[in-house]
């Protein structure tokens, strides 16, 4: 008995840790993506076309980096892993709802914004594209587009994440409630110590 009890301790804060690691994973790349929509791209919106492509391409290529690929990846990861973990949970529904909303930001991202990336980067050095306007045409509209839908995608996958672990949070609290020994219990309390 005590066995188990050991046993489901250590599940739940697994899936605490998870839930945890899901929210600030999917916290950074929200905040990624919305500092591309309300900062960088308006500022880069105001370059010159050659300026806006060669910042773009530099852009792009550091983020292909192991620490975004880590939140990128994280995010996904560490909320299908608490899915799993939370089912027949309280908050079981809001995690998997996180899930599948930024299943839709994901496939977005590898669909949508990195093959704009990768045509942007093909088009060269920006000092010998014989139309820059053209290029930047094809590429600017779209991505922006895109990138303000998988923003709001994963700020909602956030709120429901975030949801969850308030959620999580009374779990435990009522668990612990619960589990609470007699001598606690302020009536009983002087007669268990006897």
């Amino acid at each position: 008995m005590k066995a188990n009890r050991e046993t489901n301790r250590r599940v739940h804060r697994t899936a605490d840790v998870m839930l945890g690691a899901a929210v600030v994973a999917m916290g950074l790349i929200a905040g990624t993506f919305y500092i591309f929509s309300c900062g960088v791209m308006p500022g880069l919106g105001r370059s010159d076309d050659r300026v806006f492509i060669e910042v773009m391409q530099n852009t792009n290529d550091a983020f292909n980096n192991p620490v975004f690929f880590a939140s990128f990846l994280g995010a996904l990861l560490f909320t299908a892993v608490a899915t799993w973990q939370l089912r027949g949970t309280g908050p079981y529904r809001w995690v998997l709802a996180a899930l599948v909303v930024y299943l839709v930001a994901f496939a977005i991202t590898s669909v949508v914004n990195v093959p704009l990336n990768e045509e942007l980067a093909d088009a060269g050095d920006p000092a010998k594209i014989s139309d820059p306007a053209a290029v930047r045409d094809t590429f600017e509209d779209p991505w922006l587009a895109w990138n303000a839908v998988r923003t709001l995608l994963s700020t909602v996958a956030l709120g429901l994440l975030a949801r969850a672990l308030v959620l999580r949070g009374r779990d435990t609290r009522s668990r612990a409630g619960a589990r609470q020994s007699e001598y606690f219990d302020s009536a009983a309390g002087s007669n268990a110590s006897r």
